[in-house]
């Protein structure tokens, strides 16, 4: 288990932890060691510098888990830049507004990708780059940079408006890297296998973490869980990360004793795990220690619950991850044994990139009687902590869609629904769903005549995962006393659906 050293580094030091043979990166391609790691990213650094680009400017990339994709995080921050990554699922229009938001300086893709691309949805001031073209025989050497520069913007959903950048130091990423090798005892002999986007924090932090570890991490675009279980059996793997949906799929599928057996670690994040769910993946894998988590990009990771406590609390999300503090804060601002998740420390993101407005409704002063001072998340979640010293989680108060470990505003799906003319108003709302644990509903105005046309559009216009599943067509929608649509009317005329 690595040490719990409180003080951050540039998050680009991240290779010198690992024993300079030892392998740091496997894919189909081979190998690469801690010490070809190293060079690799001074070499991408320089080549991301020669581009022009100045201290503190964005870079974006949108890339499959290609060697560069993996490579970014760490060569944007060893050149001063900020790294925005892209989810790969993404479609043009939603790039075109993470390019516009962030205010990208550089696109890093590739040509089959650019191709889709349109006029417009790159600005003028934002040059577009191969990957191949970031190759360099120069490098860089570590930087020096203060740990508490901004290193990244992830861009997540909020529960209204289009995606939102949340802002991440050195300090951040360093620090959630060094926490979960820790409290997951990572070891260096471990093989990672990393199948998350990279976009999101939880991928990203597969990086960081193990390498932090100076273990093996071997990256995976999976197209079905048999791609899964021959990674496993191929790389032997023997950490792997998941989403409830994927740990559905994988649950369903056949897998060999000897290659479940290889397991030692599953974690899980981006939605609770069910009881039931609990014990099957116990079950399936008997040799795996499981990790159930909580957590919010703003804060990257708030919780975790040990493996051991698993089996007799599979309802709990457990108790604070090192480096973090977690209170419980009730209506009156006071500690309460149920209230809002309250998130302090180091963790703690900066904020919403240009969005002083957002910024100041979810990132505040931390209760006075928390022990960490500074900015805290308020989280917007209701949890209950009970007698025996665990969280469980209630539920959310906004009315952010969560489906398959995808955050999703509803207000993005009302506007891209309404924007083909084929109904005059819709509202989108998170349903459950065993396998995706929400599914998108859509209410809309109207006869449903069109509805064909519409999901034709929609499947042109967005990626899979935010396609509503189902239509509730009506003659009108209900409207308060403000003549807007009563949403709060349309959520409880569904019921229990």
């Amino acid at each position: 288990m690595i040490a719990l050293d409180p003080v951050p580094r540039p998050l680009d030091a991240l290779p010198s932890r690992g024993k300079p043979q030892a392998v740091a990166l496997e894919d189909k391609a081979g190998t690469l060691t801690y010490a070809q790691l190293e060079a690799a990213v001074g070499g991408m650094a320089h080549a991301l510098r020669a581009l022009g680009l100045e201290p503190g400017d964005r870079v974006a990339s949108w890339l499959p888990k290609t060697r560069t994709a993996c490579l970014m995080p760490l060569a944007a921050a060893r050149a001063g830049l900020v790294h925005v990554p892209v989810n790969p699922v993404l479609k043009r229009a939603q790039l075109a507004h993470i390019l516009a938001d962030s205010g990208a300086r550089a696109l890093v893709s590739q040509q089959a990708r650019l191709a889709v691309l349109e006029a417009g949805d790159v600005g003028a001031d934002c040059r577009v780059v191969d990957e191949g073209a970031l190759a360099s025989e120069r490098t860089l050497p570590p930087s020096e940079a203060d740990t508490d520069a901004l290193a990244a913007i992830l861009y997540t959903s909020g529960s209204t408006g289009r995606p939102k950048g949340v802002m991440l130091s050195h300090a951040n990423l360093w620090l959630g890297a060094i926490s979960v090798a820790h409290y997951l005892e990572i070891e260096s002999e471990d093989r990672v296998l990393g199948v998350l986007p990279l976009s999101f924090d939880y991928g990203q932090n597969q990086l960081l973490s193990t390498w932090a570890a100076g273990a093996r991490v071997v990256p995976l675009d999976y197209l079905t869980a048999r791609d899964v279980i021959k990674a496993v059996e191929r790389f032997g793997i023997t950490s792997l990360a998941g989403v409830p949906p994927l740990w559905v799929q994988l649950l369903e599928a056949e897998w060999p004793v000897e290659i479940a057996s290889k397991l030692r670690r599953l974690t899980n994040s981006g939605g609770a795990l069910t009881p039931r769910m609990v014990r099957d993946l116990r079950a399936r894998f008997p040799n795996a220690d499981l990790y159930p988590m909580y957590g919010l990009t703003e804060a990257f990771r708030s919780t975790y619950l040990h493996p051991a406590l698993v089996d007799a609390h599979p309802d709990s999300i457990g108790t604070a991850i090192p480096f973090a503090e977690i209170v419980v804060v009730g209506p009156d601002g006071a500690r309460a044994a149920r209230g809002e998740l309250v998130h302090a420390g180091p963790l703690v993101a900066q904020g919403y990139w240009r969005d002083p407005e957002r910024t100041a409704q979810r990132f505040r002063p931390a209760p006075a009687f928390a022990e960490s001072g500074g900015m805290a998340v308020w989280s917007g979640d209701t949890v209950r902590l009970g007698d025996d010293g665990l969280l469980r989680f209630v539920g959310r108060d906004d009315e952010m869609i969560k489906s398959a470990g995808n955050r999703i505003s509803p207000t993005e799906i009302e506007e891209a629904v309404l924007s083909g003319g084929e109904t005059g108003e819709a509202v989108a709302f998170g349903v459950a769903d065993e396998r995706l644990g929400q599914a998108i509903l859509v209410i809309a105005r109207g006869d449903g005549s069109r509805e064909t046309a519409l999901r034709e559009r929609l499947r042109r216009e967005l990626p899979s995962f935010m396609q509503p599943a189902r239509y509730d067509w009506r003659p009108e929608l209900p409207r308060n006393a403000n003549g807007k649509l009563d949403r709060t009317a349309l959520r409880a005329s569904l019921g229990d659906k």
